[in-house]
């Protein structure tokens, strides 16, 4: 998903308009996950930005998205980026009960 969605719109809430957006990437998210992972992966990862412009848009971590919008809305932006990429990842790999870690 690479999208610009805007925070400021006549005749709305802008408020609302922000639950909306969290909603929209929430659902997105959500159905990204129940894909059907390729073989010998364990699990969905997702690479995200976050900015004003596409062109200014910053890494974030996923779980800090809902931050970042409440945050554009009360700096006034009338529009912000994302862009949130889904990537098959595996577990990490942990020692098992008998092994020491060194």
């Amino acid at each position: 998903m690479k999208k610009i969605f805007h925070l400021q719109v006549e005749n709305k809430n802008s408020d609302r308009l922000v639950e909306s957006i969290k909603h929209e990437i929430r659902k997105y998210i959500k159905r990204e996950r129940a894909k059907k992972t390729p073989e010998g992966f364990h699990f969905w990862d997702f690479d995200c930005k976050f900015g004003e412009t596409s062109e200014n848009a910053q890494a974030i971590h996923q779980a800090d998205l809902g931050e970042e919008i409440d945050k554009a809305h009360s700096a006034k932006w009338s529009e912000c980026y994302v862009e949130i990429i889904a990537k098959p990842a595996k577990k990490p790999v942990t020692a098992t009960k008998g092994e020491e870690t060194k």
